[in-house]
């Protein structure tokens, strides 16, 4: 069989759309898609009304556009794969696109003369299908937290997925087990904000993918199983200046007593828009089993050191390893704008000068300092986002009534669902 191209984007409920097309499309090219793709929900309910989506003006079309520089091996026989921007008919860029949404927020941050590196780390719990079609969690009875090799994973399809996600260029950083299982994580290197992000969405779906080979349904949805911990998407940032140095380094020492002034005012735009940040974030009905007091999740509004417990944590690296670690974010948020917003928020603070409250002295299991935390659900956050202004036009106006509008048919969609029934609502496509 000849190569082919696969150019994919990732929608508004974190779903990589794409198609295949032939060898002759390995280049710098383009394809359309139905702009009112994003009215569609996870159950194809085709939500007509949703801000920005055109349902209501004739359903047009949108280009996705690529460069031949992007194109990169794939993970199916003879196919490579690449990620495009969406422009609508006139040639601007598609406001609801989350990758345009990122670059927007890189922008404001290079014209600052600082560049954003990010890095993500991913978790995921394993399921299987049973004789009846039930989906259960797969069957690690000698799992261990920080294990490795087939106690952990007794297919053997962690080790596929880091053999192709080897021969794809990507650089990981760790493959390990974590406290429940069976649930692992992935964790890819620093990078440039929006290569950083390309990277996580062509992994995510490749180790999904390879993983369903093997008769795995790998999820990386917050809360799949209600008794276990919940699914992170942490989000590191750093920033690198003109001359190529760490700018969120104040010398070779990290400590919450010996940060500078970018590092504190991206710390406290992340407080004061704690709250709303969360619906952009972590986005889905069961974001808000997982972010809860006392589950290490990025349900206070704190930050702190070498703490677990809080949502900001400060490395206690300096120099050239020095970031920030935003621990609220997971995976049922669309990478590209979860990144943004982290990036958005930050941003706030240091351009509008917001005081730092003081770190958080608290264990965060039976005593915090913290009194303010998210929203107790979806529709409560949704409210939050609506009325931080200044976060909204600074991630996009419309791209935050979308995600508002789209968001609130979840709500009623899922009303009525619990247990497996939730999990199984979202499980194939997060």
């Amino acid at each position: 069989m000849k190569d082919r191209l696969r150019p994919m984007f990732c929608d508004h409920m974190s779903i990589m759309r794409g198609k295949i097309l032939p060898e002759s499309k390995i280049g710098d090219g383009s394809t359309r898609f139905a702009q009112p793709v994003y009215s569609v929900h996870y159950d194809k309910d085709l939500i007509i009304d949703a801000p920005g989506t055109k349902c209501l003006e004739g359903l047009p079309d949108v280009e996705l556009h690529w460069r031949a520089t992007d194109i990169r091996d794939g993970w199916q026989n003879n196919t490579k794969v690449v990620i495009g921007d969406l422009l609508e008919q006139d040639g601007t860029p598609m406001p609801l696109d989350g990758r345009y949404v990122l670059k927007q927020a890189v922008d404001a941050w290079q014209a600052k003369g600082l560049t954003p590196k990010i890095g993500i780390e991913l978790e995921c719990f394993a399921f299987v299908q049973n004789e009846d079609g039930k989906v259960i969690p797969y069957d690690t009875p000698g799992a261990v937290v920080y294990g490795i090799g087939p106690f952990n994973d007794p297919v053997g399809f962690t080790e596929a997925i880091w053999e192709t996600a080897e021969h794809m260029g990507f650089s990981l950083d760790l493959m390990t087990s974590e406290y429940d299982s069976p649930q692992f994580e992935f964790t890819l290197s620093f990078d440039d904000a929006v290569k950083a992000v390309d990277d996580i969405v062509l992994f995510r779906q490749m180790a999904r993918e390879v993983a369903f080979e093997y008769g795995i349904i790998l999820t990386f949805g917050p809360k799949p199983i209600p008794d276990a911990g919940g699914n992170g998407m942490h989000i590191n940032l750093s920033f690198v200046d003109d001359k190529g140095n760490n700018a969120i380094a104040n010398g070779e020492t990290g400590d919450i007593n010996n940060m500078n002034d970018l590092a504190k005012g991206c710390v406290a735009g992340w407080m004061k828009h704690h709250k709303a940040m969360a619906a952009l974030i972590a986005p889905t009905t069961p974001s808000y089993a997982r972010l809860e007091p006392a589950t290490m999740s990025g349900y206070w509004c704190n930050w702190g050191g070498d703490h677990r417990g809080v949502t900001t944590r400060v490395s206690g690296q300096g120099g050239a390893k020095a970031r920030l670690e935003h621990r609220m974010a997971d995976a049922s948020a669309n990478p590209y704008a979860a990144v943004a917003t982290v990036l958005r928020a930050a941003q706030l603070g240091v351009e509008g000068n917001y005081d730092l409250p003081p770190a958080e002295t608290g264990d965060s299991f039976m005593v915090n300092d913290a009194t303010v935390g998210v929203a107790e659900n979806l529709s409560a956050a949704l409210d939050d986002l609506a009325a931080d202004k200044s976060l909204c036009e600074s991630v996009g106006q419309l791209f935050c009534d979308h995600h508002i509008h789209m968001k609130r048919s979840e709500v009623e969609k899922t009303a009525e669902l619990e247990g497996d029934a939730l999990r199984d609502f979202y499980i194939w496509f997060v």
